[in-house]
């Protein structure tokens, strides 16, 4: 079985645009999913929300918008946007993401799109721990969502090690941003090109089709 690995960070608005054309590229090719996280947002990566850079976002989200069809609401806009208590950290919703992926592996891409549609059509601050465990005992995911309630050393540990694994595939493959798209094959890694599941997402599910036969 071929794997696709999925390098995002729960707060890039790139990722939560690629996600419906990337599900629908993994069903017409059968190829596995992993996600990893990168860390982009999280740690020295987070910052504070403020009149700039919520500007800077907006306008970004709106060019993703254009592209993919996929909603960034004005509840997003006034809640998550306007709001200037509320940091830019991907670092709760990556702890997260990590204690669904030690209960269900293979829900953690249900589980993200589930934060990003909290976040972009909801306008909900998944940057609270409140919010991520109230949203997955919506969903099901009751054992992580009691790990969240009590977050102990070992899920930490787990999320780091997976942004660790993250950071170190992008490297090995000499990619920076996200998403980036990582195809596992009996030949090692090949870096696949996430631009064109955005401007031609026929084209990224062939190449997927191609390089996974």
């Amino acid at each position: 079985m071929r794997t696709l690995t999925y390098l995002f960070d729960p707060l890039c608005g790139w990722c939560y645009g690629a996600g419906e054309r990337l599900s629908s590229a993994l069903a017409a090719t059968g190829v596995q999913l992993d996600l990893l996280p990168t860390g982009l947002f999280s740690g020295q990566g987070a910052r504070a929300m403020d009149d700039a850079f919520a500007a800077y976002a907006w306008a970004n989200d709106q060019r993703i918008a254009r592209l993919t069809g996929q909603v960034f609401s004005d509840r997003y806009r006034g809640q998550v946007l306007g709001d200037r208590t509320q940091p830019f950290d991907s670092g709760p919703a990556t702890v997260a993401l990590t204690a669904v992926s030690l209960e269900a592996p293979q829900r953690v891409f249900e589980a993200l799109k589930a934060i990003q549609h909290a976040r972009y059509v909801d306008g909900q601050d998944v940057t609270r721990m409140e919010t991520l465990i109230g949203l997955f005992a919506r969903i099901g995911l009751t054992e992580a969502a009691s790990a969240l309630a009590e977050i102990d050393p070992q899920l930490l540990q787990a999320t780091r090690s997976r942004v660790d694994r993250g950071q170190a595939l992008l490297a090995r493959v000499g990619a920076q941003g996200v998403p980036t798209f990582v195809l596992e094959d009996d030949g090692g890694h090949r870096l696949l090109h996430a631009s064109a599941i955005f401007s031609n997402p026929q084209a990224f599910a062939a190449e997927l089709g191609r390089h996974a036969a």
